[in-house]
């Protein structure tokens, strides 16, 4: 794991960044969200509508705590969960051929492919370095 506290930093910015960025064009566009969800063919519409209100919150404020330094730890643990969740959920719409756009960035999103699994799993060694950095800090 990473100790330095400048790329930790490095890693809080960027990994809250696109948390926050992310987000917000989620709530812009609140019902292209939920079509995008519901474009994964994974989850009941109802719930795709439910999680399009409240995924798109819980991003801005983990983001913005993990930039700003507040509950770093838990946000960068939340973040690190909706990571994994997110790269399961990429892996599984790829191997099942469904061919959409991510709905990551609203409608700056790409298309749901390999990149998107390297973009997510850099994030994920980012954001599992700034939560485990808890230990290394205090030892």
């Amino acid at each position: 794991m990473i100790r330095n506290k400048y790329i930790l930093l490095a890693f809080r910015l960027v990994v809250g960044g696109m948390f926050t960025w992310a987000g917000v064009s989620k709530i812009i566009d609140p019902l292209g969200f939920a079509q995008n969800m519901a474009n994964y063919r994974v989850f009941p519409q109802g719930i795709s509508f439910f999680l399009a209100l409240i995924l798109p919150w819980a991003e801005i404020i983990c983001g913005v705590f993990l930039i700003l330094g507040i509950f770093r730890y838990a946000s960068a643990l939340l973040l690190s969960g909706f990571l994994a969740v997110f790269l399961v959920l990429i892996t599984v719409t790829i191997i099942r051929g469904i061919d959409i756009d991510c709905g990551c960035f609203g409608s700056l999103s790409g298309k749901v492919d390999y990149k998107l699994i390297m973009a997510d799993s850099i994030l994920l060694f980012f954001s599992l370095n700034i939560y485990f950095s808890r230990k290394a800090v205090r030892q």
